[in-house]
């Protein structure tokens, strides 16, 4: 049989040459190189669906960002986006105001970017003045005059009228009476003498029908004079409103009107124009809303001339300010609640009640990046169905409505108010993982048709010359932006390492930039801490070291319990039926690796290989899946002129949780072949590889955490120099090993063994060739598979005569 070596060292780790950083430090690569730090060759599929959804104004060219956390989403949507926002127009000001023809819906202006401000305070400002000089305006002595000329004028007819109406009135036998508050009435008069009403219930019957039909002649008598009574006082107030109207004209248009010209120069607007024109004829209709309330009417210590009927009806609502923002604006949410992202109009309490008005309208996210992007993470919006739904209506219809939130579970619906809708101009892009992009593609069609653009974000690049260039910009950058101690070549080197030992492949580099960014503070601490000027190599391992060392205590644990024998793995000797097999455990964001002993025993039976692990419901569905390749691999190899009879078990020594994935077959079939066989395996050497039904050993994932967890526990058994581990040729690129393993391979007291076929791993766990079938169906001599088919004829002989032996059974 061929010899398996072992792998060099060189190979079990990849390592950047110091020689081949062009820079001594990090503070001396270029500006314009630290500039180019996320390139179009690391996220060159998410930066072209970026472009291209900005140069889509069609309606459902949102974006969804897809990419795993950790990967810098957010950081590479604001160096993409920011830079473009800049250089487009700043969108305009957002104002609600009254609208006085519909007070319920409100009126949305857009004016040019600085002015909404503007225009609320100059409006502020001339509103206050307005109400300052209307009531001195009213105290001339000519509006005086003239009210008290037109009073005069309708007193004498009055006067008149109502001498004619009680001359009438005598001729009937009635006095006519006037009241302090205007009233007329009508008294009877018996002998000259004005009857009360007691004295009047107290006449006869027929008395009083006389009188009253009397009275409703006299009515009749005088209804054209009340007429013209009405008509006169009717004229008086006419006259009254049109004097006040001028009274109050002469003010708007020395206060109001400077400012009308002013604001519609800079503004130039229909929406605009015709809100003052509404609002100048509001103010002459309803002259009491820049006049203070009496006294009597104004709260108790409130001093009168700050009371008016409708203090909000002529403010100014400053919706969107958009006056201190460069460019088109970039809004990232992150409580995107349904006030929060679609707006709200807010309550407030007022004798006990709720009530609102337009001033209360708030501006939710949509409203703000209105002409720019805004981006959502969405996780932060699916726990808001309200918002959710809320945004998805909008995107489709293009208009963002302020709505209530629980109008349909409302049992009462108090007296609202309804803005009027904002037409939206955004780019909306949402940041989430695949499995959300997938899940949300599936259920909901509204997803599909507005997000149409996905920007599928890559977790690993190329480790080549360009691509470790680009890599060590990125470093220059995150030194910057942290203000972080000057990084040497050696430290330089070490952090490309661990960009390759993220992205678990020795031919790439993981793009989780902050995970990075964590392990470069952290070394720039502790050179700080030393009194170092720079970051050399030996801070960023003992910054490493001390991560492991903060979140390993599980792993101790585990650890512990193999030195003193509570989880049972032998690293010496040989045993029947039983391997060494490697899994990888998660405990929080700290991945370790642990070694378990597989066991098999078989018999005479015809149950076949029973998968313990799945009679207890402990295995998943890939496991399972192995187990039945398992299977199809014996009886491609073995059953080709016999049936199989045979009842194996397998199982998980001292496993209590569950077990999922393939990456055990290989070891489940080795100890499989050794209880056939009856040839001892190894214990010394672990086993990890997922096998085929040709008997191909394919990759599994985890291998560099596998060796190290089966390394440890070798180490702390005592490592003899016959301890090592088997693993896939498949997986050579992906083998980053720790400092460790790598001395005591070099030293040759470890070894990994790669192989491509489960007949390479038998023959190192058992020293024997795994023999060949020749064409008579026989295998080498002498070989272990010899001895697993002998093995099998025996146990098919054995069943087939088990209770056919002669003799009496005797009871």
């Amino acid at each position: 049989m061929a010899k398996i070596l072992p792998l060099p060292p060189q190979a079990l780790h990849a390592r950047l040459a110091e020689k081949d950083i062009p820079w001594e430090s990090s503070a001396d690569i270029p500006a314009r190189v630290k500039n180019n730090g996320i390139t179009r060759a690391q996220q060159a599929r998410a930066l072209q669906a970026l472009e291209l959804a900005l140069h889509i104004t069609a309606e459902g060219y949102h974006v969804y960002l897809s990419g795993e956390s950790n990967l810098g989403r957010q950081y590479m949507l604001r160096d993409f986006l920011q830079p473009r926002a800049r250089k487009t127009p700043v969108p305009p000001d957002l104002v609600y105001v009254n609208n006085f023809a519909d007070p319920d819906k409100q009126q949305l202006i857009a004016l040019p970017a600085g002015q909404g401000h503007k225009l609320k305070k100059s409006f502020a400002d001339v509103l206050q003045r307005v109400r300052k000089e209307v009531p001195g305006h009213f105290e001339t002595d000519t509006y005086v005059e003239r009210r008290a000329g037109l009073m005069n004028k309708f007193q004498k007819v009055r006067t008149r009228l109502l001498k004619k109406m009680d001359a009438v009135a005598g001729t009937k036998g009635f006095h006519l009476d006037l009241d302090e508050q205007g009233s007329l009435t009508l008294y009877p008069l018996v002998e000259g003498k004005r009857l009360s009403e007691e004295e009047f219930d107290r006449l006869d019957s027929r008395t009083r029908q006389c009188l009253r039909r009397q009275g409703d002649s006299l009515l009749q008598a005088v209804t054209g004079l009340m007429r013209r009574l009405s008509r006169a006082e009717q004229t008086f107030k006419d006259d009254e409103r049109a004097l006040e109207r001028e009274v109050v004209r002469q003010v708007l248009d020395a206060l109001l009107t400077p400012l009308e010209e002013k604001i519609l120069r800079a503004c130039s607007g229909a929406d605009l124009r015709d809100y003052f024109t509404a609002l100048r004829e509001d103010i002459l209709d309803n002259p009491e809303q820049v006049l203070p309330r009496d006294a009597s009417s104004s709260q108790s210590g409130d001093a009168p001339s700050q009371q008016y009927h409708d203090p909000c009806r002529y403010d100014v609502n400053l919706f969107v300010d958009n006056s201190k923002t460069c460019g088109a604006p970039f809004i990232t949410d992150d409580h995107p609640t349904a006030s929060n992202l679609l707006g709200c109009v807010e309550r407030e309490a007022e004798m006990g009640a709720l009530v609102t008005d337009f001033t209360l309208i708030k501006a939710g996210s949509i409203h703000k990046a209105n002409g720019g992007f805004l981006v959502l993470h969405i996780e932060d919006v699916l726990q808001h169905p309200v918002a959710w739904e809320g945004l998805l209506r909008a995107l489709r219809s293009g208009l963002a409505r302020i709505e209530e939130s629980g109008e349909a579970d409302a049992v009462a619906r108090t007296k609202g108010i309804e803005p009027e809708p904002l037409p939206l101009t955004l780019k909306v892009i949402l940041i989430g993982s695949e499995s959300l992009y997938e899940n949300l593609l599936l259920g909901d069609e509204r997803f599909a048709k507005l997000f149409k653009i996905k920007a599928h974000m890559a977790e690993t690049t190329r480790r080549d010359r360009t691509g470790v260039r680009a890599y060590l910009a990125r470093m220059a950058g995150i030194i910057d932006d942290a203000s972080l101690l000057p990084f040497d070549r050696s430290a330089m080197s070490r952090l490309v390492d661990f960009g390759t030992e993220l992205g678990e492949d020795r031919r790439k580099l993981s793009l989780k930039f902050p995970l990075l960014r964590e392990l470069m503070i952290e070394a720039s601490a502790l050179a700080a801490m030393a009194g170092m000027s720079s970051v050399n190599r030996e801070r960023v391992e003992a910054a490493l070291e001390a991560r492991i060392y903060r979140s390993n205590l599980a792993e101790e644990l585990f650890l512990e319990e193999y030195d003193r024998e509570l989880i049972k793995v032998r690293t010496s000797g040989s045993a029947v039926g039983q391997v060494n097999g490697l899994s990888v455990t998660w405990h929080g964001n700290f991945e370790f690796g642990l070694p378990h002993s597989i066991s098999c025993a078989v018999g005479v039976g015809h149950e076949g290989i029973i998968d313990l692990e799945r009679e207890a419901e402990l295995s998943g569905p890939i496991h399972t899946k192995a187990m039945m390749i398992l299977k199809s691999y014996l009886l491609n190899l073995f059953a080709h002129n016999k049936p199989l009879v045979l009842t194996g078990s397998l199982c998980f020594e001292q496993s209590y949780a569950g077990i999922e994935g393939d990456s055990a077959s290989g070891a489940e079939l080795a100890a499989l072949l050794s209880a056939l066989s009856g040839v001892p395996v190894r214990l010394s050497l672990a086993f990890t590889g997922a096998v085929s039904r040709s008997g191909q050993i394919m990759a599994v994932g985890g291998v560099s955490r596998k060796i190290e967890g089966f390394f440890q526990v070798c180490a702390r058994h005592g490592l003899s120099g016959d301890q090592g581990v088997i693993i896939p040729h498949d997986n050579l690129d992906h083998l980053m090993l720790s400092r460790r393993v790598l001395e005591a391979v070099e030293n040759k007291r470890f070894a990994v063994y790669p192989v491509h076929h489960v007949t390479e791993a038998m023959e190192l766990l058992t020293g024997l060739p795994a023999g060949r079938r020749s064409k008579n169906g026989v295998f080498t001599k002498g070989s272990l598979y010899r001895l697993v088919d002998s093995r099998l004829i025996e146990m098919g002989r054995l069943a087939a005569h088990a209770y056919k032996r002669p003799g009496k059974t005797k009871y």
